[in-house]
């Protein structure tokens, strides 16, 4: 009796044995994950998950090279799914609420837009939410193919925590061609010309400048500009640094000629949004509109204008040779699930058949400096030979200059401003929020 129990016993451990090696094998052969959770079909890396990119990409143009951007990468990463995540409305406002949100709860996109700059900066980086990509960087070779300002503009104590995706010039004018010719208008380089014109333009019956800023920071771009032209690159970041008080009298001039600017915009700006402020422009109602390069891609692809033809474009005045920098950047947050995915598609974001894939669409310009001149209009041609050659300059109106404290402050004042016109309450409203930055 006792070595039949012993033999059963020997059996039974032997079965168990057989089992738990059987069941070993099988997950290996089919990629399952073990005990740990681990993923045994490729060398104990993490299994393929999805990668969810968040942005406000969801307008015309700009969606349609968000689109180009995830076909390419899955064409590339098949086993990778793609969870387009993209909050619509407020341009960018909802969605940086619902980012703040999620980031504060520990619950982090796989990746996400931000603006380069101290939008990046001063928000998910100072509280530490972001991975730095030195590493990444030197593994793809990349430190040779952004621009050093660039790179400097998503950079903190040393280290990189994004990549650029595009370029948006935020110092241009867009213009009507035939309002032009009509009122024999010549394209205007500095203030002074530029008010003679717009004196002409009115005279005519025509308006001169179109706004929409029923969100304010239409109108806070101007001012930025009218700042960079009156201070120069250098003492324009110096400002932004601290190292220049609002008190300046310059930025006083600056205000003076912003509010100069505000007498010759349509009566109905504040009812309107940037979109509606370029179908003035594009009927030939008004004759210029200072928005970024977004407005580009908003009167080819939506309003099927022809560059050069239908519409023309020049330096802010006061500021050719310099380029107000609007870049859109991802990055890696901490704690996200499968970081290695994350990677792959910021690779694919980085590359030259990424940039080239999503910036035509959107009327942005590549952040490389190696993309290729031909897959762009001359719009897009002149834009990249300018970036390559002017001065680099932080936007204020767009994140890039100063913290989203000081921004919300100015944004607040330029709204003000844009009503009263009272110069030295608006100059002490910027003195008194400069602590912010």
């Amino acid at each position: 009796m006792k070595k039949k129990i012993f033999g059963l016993f020997i059996f039974v451990v032997l079965a168990l044995f057989i089992a738990a090696c059987s069941s070993e094998s099988s997950g290996d052969a089919d990629g399952k994950t073990d005990d740990a959770g681990k993923d045994n079909s490729e060398g104990g890396s993490d299994s393929k998950g999805e990668v969810e990119i968040f942005s406000w990409w969801t307008g015309a143009g700009e969606e349609d090279g968000l689109l180009a951007l995830i076909e390419l990468f899955e064409e590339k990463n098949p086993d990778i799914a793609i969870d387009n995540a993209a909050v619509s409305g407020g341009a960018g406002t909802n969605a940086k609420a619902v980012l703040a949100t999620r980031m504060q709860g520990n619950d982090p996109p796989s990746t996400f837009q931000v603006h380069g700059g101290e939008e990046l900066n001063k928000s998910w980086v100072a509280a530490d939410k972001m991975e730095p990509l030195n590493d990444f960087y030197e593994e793809n070779e990349w430190m040779d193919k952004f621009p050093e300002e660039l790179i400097d503009l998503v950079s903190s104590d040393g280290n990189i925590y994004s990549i650029p995706v595009n370029i948006h010039r935020g110092n241009v004018f867009f213009y009507n061609i035939q309002v032009f010719e009509d009122n024999g208008i010549e394209v205007p380089t500095t203030m002074d010309e530029f008010f003679a014109a717009a004196d002409k333009l009115q005279e005519a019956g025509t308006i001169p400048v179109a706004l929409g800023d029923k969100e304010s920071w239409t109108a806070t771009q101007i001012f930025e500009n009218v700042l960079l032209g009156k201070l120069g690159p250098d003492d324009y970041k110096k400002l932004f640094a601290g190292e220049i008080g609002f008190d300046d009298p310059r930025v006083a001039e600056a205000a003076e000629q912003f509010g100069k600017i505000l007498d010759y915009v349509n009566e109905d700006h504040a009812s309107r949004n940037w979109q509606d402020s370029a179908q003035l422009v594009a009927n030939g109602e008004a004759a210029m509109l200072n928005m970024g390069d977004w407005a580009k891609g908003y009167f080819a692809n939506d309003l099927d204008l022809e560059t050069n033809v239908d519409f023309g474009y020049f330096a802010f005045p006061d500021t050719d040779g310099e380029f107000q920098v609007i870049t859109d950047t991802f990055g890696l947050p901490k704690g996200v699930d499968n970081p290695d995915d994350v990677k792959e598609f910021l690779k694919v974001l980085a590359s030259v058949e990424g940039q080239d894939a999503f910036n035509p669409l959107k009327g942005s310009i590549p952040a490389r400096i190696d993309a290729d001149p031909e897959k762009y209009d001359q719009y897009g041609k002149d834009t990249m030979e300018d970036f390559k050659n002017s001065r680099l300059v932080p936007s204020l109106a767009h994140g890039s200059a100063a913290s989203e404290g000081f921004l919300t402050k100015a944004n607040q004042a330029v709204n003000i401003f844009v009503t009263q016109r009272d110069v030295d309450n608006f100059i002490q409203a910027l003195v008194s929020a400069a602590p912010e930055m």
